[in-house]
């Protein structure tokens, strides 16, 4: 396993591997989120509170998932390229930090949305929201450290540093419902105890699990593609990477 996962870690075999692996993501990925937000806008019942306007869940949960989990997957590609200097790590990092903030954009965006006509007001200074505000700063602040540097390698060792910074507000957002007292609801299902026993009916989950799941592969896709950018970039005076652009 150990050998297969170095020889993934090479430029050339990790390209052809996300080359074949990317394509089939994505259209996974338009099949469940196809699949999911036509179930939650059109086959789920309207909330007994909220009434339609609960229906953002579709987009704004998976968002906000994404914007969490993308950038604890940066942390963890920083501390392996920064512990074992892998190319590929600084790669990932660099690579998904735009996709991580717009992931965050919009989580941020949709929930003004769905503040609204819950809250009131498109805006509170509430801890969730201010602390996932602070997420879409350290994306930025690391998509604008790796502009910085001429050298991409020194960048994205910069750019690892501040992801493994920053790591500390992720469980602050994640929490921050469960710390503080809050406007924004809690958990409904990305918890352990909304695993357990959901605080939402049937007929409402399985659209937003489906269109989880299709969030998250379509990351995959988006991430893969970005990553093999990146490579030829880096790779251009190699062989097999002008081979690769001829081709």
């Amino acid at each position: 396993m150990w050998t297969w996962f170095h020889q993934l870690a090479s430029p050339p075999t990790f390209y052809r591997f996300a080359d074949v692996l990317a394509p089939w993501l994505f259209g996974f990925a338009v099949l469940l989120i196809g699949v999911g937000v036509y179930g939650g806008l059109f086959l789920a019942p309207a909330d007994y509170q909220q009434g339609d306007a609960f229906r953002i869940i579709y987009i704004h949960v998976p968002a906000a998932a994404l914007s969490l989990s993308i950038y604890t997957l940066m942390a963890v590609a920083g501390g392996i390229a920064l512990i074992w200097r892998m190319k590929l790590a600084e790669v990932a990092v660099v690579s998904a930090a735009p996709v991580g903030a717009s992931f965050t954009a919009l989580a941020l965006i949709t929930g003004m949305l769905w503040g609204k006509p819950t809250w009131g007001a498109y805006w509170v200074w509430d801890a969730r929201l201010t602390s996932e505000l602070v997420l879409l700063f350290l994306y930025a602040g690391i998509i604008g450290l790796n502009q910085a540097y001429s050298d991409p390698r020194a960048g994205a060792r910069a750019c690892a540093w501040l992801a493994l910074v920053g790591l500390i507000n992720v469980p602050i957002v994640h929490f921050s419902v469960t710390w503080w007292n809050s406007l924004h609801q809690g958990a409904s299902i990305l918890s352990v105890e909304g695993i357990r026993n959901p605080k939402i009916s049937g007929d409402m989950l399985w659209p937003l699990l489906v269109s989880l799941g299709g969030f998250y592969l379509f990351f995959g896709a988006v991430w893969l593609r970005r990553m093999q950018n990146e490579v030829l970039w880096r790779e251009r005076n190699a062989r097999w990477a002008q081979a690769m652009v001829v081709a």
